[in-house]
């Protein structure tokens, strides 16, 4: 915890952004196995993997030591979200502050034939990274690549009448920008208020026909349109050797990607598993 001190006077007492971080990442990790059971079994096989990668190769396992990432490997998690205006990442980027959280990186996904540009929250310190390096690859519809004139006004007026926020992690964020700070209660508060922003929902927002005419155009546009909120498109552990667990993942009931997204087998023990997709 983190106190504040006011003309030498002890003013209140604050839990630390990186705490609150690693509060919500743990928060969202149980949220996730609920809604996508096979995400439990998934983190159960990475972490058997990685204990024999350990085992097997002692120089891996004190070179970590030594970078104090050792004790973290079983708590990073990647996530991602996608939403649909400027204002609803503006939020976002007040609302991951509070967890010491800041954006890195541009990327315009457009030219792959996504209608998204994006960027990933995350830790930049040095000690906040070591404390929990949990990011979040952010993406924001670009509403003005949708070619017919009347759909893209319909998807923007879609978006403009929903707000994925609460009322009360909106008060709690206002209240960490003016304080400098939440205490303990506030920051649990915090915590699952800001879950409901990310929650999967079943049910869409609009008619068969609005979806399908949105789906037509793109199928990330209804994903992102057609919904209460952005929800996570994916969560994934950090895994030390990802060719393994693509080959066990079958053995498990899961169903591997076809392709392994992500850096050669060389530099694997940087990389995530892959995900189990909601949608």
């Amino acid at each position: 915890m983190l106190i504040n001190y006011q003309d030498g006077a002890m003013c209140s007492v604050y839990v630390s952004s990186d705490k609150i971080r690693d509060q919500f990442s743990s928060a969202m990790s149980a949220m996730y196995q609920q809604e996508v059971p096979q995400y439990g079994t998934l983190l159960s096989l990475v972490e058997a993997v990685n204990r024999e990668v350990l085992a097997a190769n002692p120089a891996l396992n004190s070179a970590l030591q030594d970078s104090d990432e050792l004790t973290r490997i079983n708590v990073e998690r990647h996530g991602a979200i996608r939403v649909g205006s400027a204002d609803e990442l503006a939020m976002l980027r007040r609302m991951f502050a509070v967890m010491g959280m800041e954006p890195v990186g541009y990327y315009d996904l457009s030219a792959a034939g996504v209608p998204v540009h994006s960027t990933a929250f995350r830790p930049v310190a040095d000690s906040a990274l070591k404390r929990n390096p949990f990011r979040v690859f952010t993406s924001l519809l670009r509403l003005e690549l949708i070619e017919k004139v009347e759909l893209r006004e319909q998807a923007s007026k879609i978006v403009r009448g929903r707000d994925i926020f609460t009322d009360n992690v909106k008060t709690l964020i206002e209240r960490f920008e003016q304080q400098g700070g939440l205490n303990a209660a506030d920051a649990e508060q915090f915590v699952q208020e800001a879950l409901e922003t990310f929650r999967w929902h079943d049910n869409a927002t609009v008619d068969l026909a609005t979806y399908d005419r949105l789906h037509n155009e793109h199928r990330l546009i209804a994903d992102v349109v057609c919904f209460r909120g952005p929800h996570i498109n994916h969560l994934t552990p950090r895994t030390l050797d990802i060719d393994e667990v693509q080959r066990r993942m079958p053995s498990v009931g899961i169903d591997p990607k076809a392709t392994i997204e992500g850096p050669p087998a060389a530099t694997a023990r940087y990389s995530c598993a892959r995900p189990v997709s909601k949608r």
